[in-house]
């Protein structure tokens, strides 16, 4: 009876653990947007970093403009289980617009206003390092604010020869005072009705470090801290900051990685 038992410990310590669950949905490409599931309890790591998994397993993760063609994914279950994937990034084409003759003025600001530019930006870098474990992104998205889009994600202009900083956002125009809704839950980490590039702005934390930036808005009818759900009113399309027109700049990251907004929504009606 003895060996008996003693076998049987042997048999079930010996048996191989079982493959943890890994899903994964969204476009594999530069600017791309992953969420997925895999097992409660499971670590996540993307080119060796680690990446938030929520009590449910649920995670998102993105890619930049200018990501590698590949990148090495392993999910680690609570069991000691592993899956590796190395998922292959599809590379993409940007528009690129070249503009010569432009009066400095505007190829750079003015020097009075860096100072003011250097305060704003810091700012913005910290609310982007949020990490909160609720996935309001999981829901899903819906477009912010209907209208003609104006600009797309990765396109660049190059002025007097020098290569400016890539359009990172989906531009929607439409007139001012056009409504501007939340796309997905979230909670406003930042409202202002005035910064120097982006005038008035709003960003929208959707949980594990994915939020939204709404640029250029006429009003900002949100507070820092207030819960939104999907739907519900923010403030109204503008043409405030550094704008030619009226028009929503909507932008997404993944903490500091820049990625499409476009790629979470159906195209526009």
């Amino acid at each position: 009876m003895i060996r008996f038992v003693l076998l049987a410990l042997i048999i079930l310590t010996a048996r191989p653990a079982a493959a943890v669950s890994l899903e994964m949905n969204g476009v594999f490409t530069q600017g791309g947007i992953i969420m997925g599931r895999t097992d409660p309890g499971a670590t996540l790591m993307l080119d060796g970093k680690p990446v938030r998994v929520g009590t449910d397993g649920v995670f998102v993760l993105g890619f930049g403009r200018e990501a590698a063609p590949y990148a090495e994914l392993v999910v680690r279950g609570p069991d000691g289980s592993e899956q590796r994937r190395t998922l292959e990034i599809a590379r993409r084409e940007y528009q690129i617009q070249r503009i010569d003759g432009l009066p400095q003025k505007y190829v750079e600001p003015p020097a009075e206003v860096l100072a003011r530019i250097r305060r704003e930006n810091a700012e913005i870098r910290k609310v982007r390092e949020i990490d909160t474990d609720r996935a309001y992104f999981a829901e899903g998205f819906i477009w912010p604010a209907k209208g003609r889009i104006s600009g797309v994600y990765g396109s660049q202009r190059v002025l007097n020869g020098e290569p400016k900083r890539p359009h990172y956002g989906i531009d929607v125009a439409a007139p001012a005072g056009t409504p501007v809704v939340a796309p997905a839950g979230g909670v406003v980490r930042l409202a202002e009705k005035d910064l120097y590039y982006t005038g008035g702005t709003i960003i929208l934390d959707h949980g594990h470090g994915l939020s939204s930036a709404f640029l250029h808005m006429q009003d900002v009818s949100v507070k820092v801290g207030q819960e939104l759900k999907r739907g519900e009113r923010m403030g109204t399309v503008g043409s405030t900051g550094r704008s030619t027109g009226a028009h929503l700049d909507w932008r997404i990251n993944w903490f500091d990685v820049r990625v499409d907004a476009a790629v979470l929504v159906p195209p526009m009606e």
